[in-house]
Formats: structure tokens, C-alpha cells, sequence
């Protein structure tokens, strides 16, 4: 597969354009607060709109380059994150990086098979006896399934997370793996990264595909 670099990426200079225009509307804002004729709240609408999509673009672009070193096949996880939030499949799936993981994990089944969509996607089916644990991917190899992984404590925006975030959470805090997860319940797909969780939209999951 013909890689990126994150240097040369064009969601780089995609998020480049709309930081840019960002900053251009907030100054333009700020010139106009003197102004009691204009009312400001619709331009922080526009704004609070822009930073919304720039976020979509900075996901994607971030989740790209942490996987970039690592021979990962971004067709195959883009797919896996569009079709399992679709369907609103639960799925729980860790990369590795550069840190071992088996210390942190209780192992689950060996599975020893090329990475691709399918396979990923048919492990997660409702009522597979793999899907409620997470897969462990190293490079492009589906080593392992049905793997239970550290649970962290944490809330976000004091919101009780269910198993599988607080999972992907936990592994993320004590290692630098990636976790993406996929909930059961909206469809909403996220990664976790470094003990923070980052929504990922459909988007961003074309995204992966189309500049892969």
C-alpha cells in the first residue's frame, strides 16, 4: 500500500485551511463586537460549526499517524469502522505500537489471520462467541480475539461510560496502544488514545479509505 506520511498528508493541509479560516472568523467577530447592530451569536453558530468539522478533519488525520509506522491496513480498518457503526455492531479492537501488550491482557482466543474487513466484521456479529471481547491487531495480523482488557475509572464530561470505552480507556492509559471502539447502542465508533477517548464520524472513516 502506497502510505502517507503525516507530513505530506493532505487532511493536514485540509485542517491547515480550516484553522486558518477559523481564526479569520473569530477576528472578524472581534471587530465587530463594538457593534450593537450586529448580533454576534449567529457567527459563533458558524464558528462552533467549523471547529465541529476541523475536529472530524483532526481525528482523522491524528488517527492515521499513529497508526502510519506500523504497516496497518487502513482500507481494512476504514471499512471495519463504517460497516460495525452501521449496523451498530459493538466492537472493541487494539492496535499495537511499539509496547507489548500481552501483560496487560488477559488473553483470549488465538485467531492468526490476515487483518481484513470481513473477518473483522464477522468476529463482532451478534451472538459470535468472540464478539464481546476486544481483537488484538499487530500490523496486519488479526492475532488474537475475545481478549478482556484493564477497565478504567474514568467519566467523560461526567458521563458513565459503558464496558468497552472504559476498556479501551484503561488499555490506552497503561500502554501506547490504539483502541478503537464501536458502541452497540448509538453506532457512535471512537479511538482511544494515551487515557483520552476522541469521537470518530463517518467521515473520518471515508476519510481512512479515500486518501489511503
Amino acid at each position: 500500500m502506497n502510505q502517507l506520511s503525516c507530513d505530506e498528508s493532505p487532511m493536514k493541509e485540509q485542517l491547515k485551511q480550516q484553522l486558518s479560516e477559523i481564526t479569520n472568523a473569530l477576528q472578524h467577530s472581534l471587530s465587530l463586537i463594538d457593534d450593537d447592530n450586529h448580533c454576534l451569536l449567529s457567527d459563533f453558530e458558524e464558528i462552533r460549526e467549523s471547529f465541529k468539522q476541523a475536529e472530524s478533519v483532526a481525528a482523522s488525520f491524528y488517527l492515521r499517524c499513529y497508526l502510519s509506522a506500523f504497516s496497518i491496513d487502513y482500507t481494512a480498518i476504514s471499512l471495519t469502522i463504517q460497516h460495525l457503526s452501521t449496523r451498530r455492531h459493538g466492537a472493541l479492537i487494539m492496535i499495537q505500537r511499539k509496547e507489548p501488550l500481552h501483560t496487560f491482557i488477559h488473553s483470549g482466543i488465538a485467531i492468526g489471520a490476515q487483518l481484513s474487513h470481513s473477518l473483522l466484521e464477522s468476529i463482532f456479529y451478534p451472538g459470535n462467541p468472540l464478539h464481546d471481547g476486544a481483537v488484538l491487531i499487530i500490523e496486519n495480523q488479526i492475532v488474537s480475539a475475545a481478549n478482556v482488557l484493564p477497565v478504567s475509572t474514568v467519566s467523560v464530561d461526567g458521563k458513565k461510560l459503558g464496558t468497552r470505552h472504559r476498556a479501551a480507556i484503561g488499555l490506552s492509559e497503561q500502554t501506547d496502544a490504539l483502541v478503537i471502539v464501536i458502541s452497540e447502542e448509538s453506532g457512535q465508533s471512537s479511538f482511544a488514545y494515551k487515557g483520552s477517548l476522541y469521537p470518530v464520524s463517518f467521515s473520518i472513516a471515508k476519510g481512512l479509505l479515500t486518501n489511503s
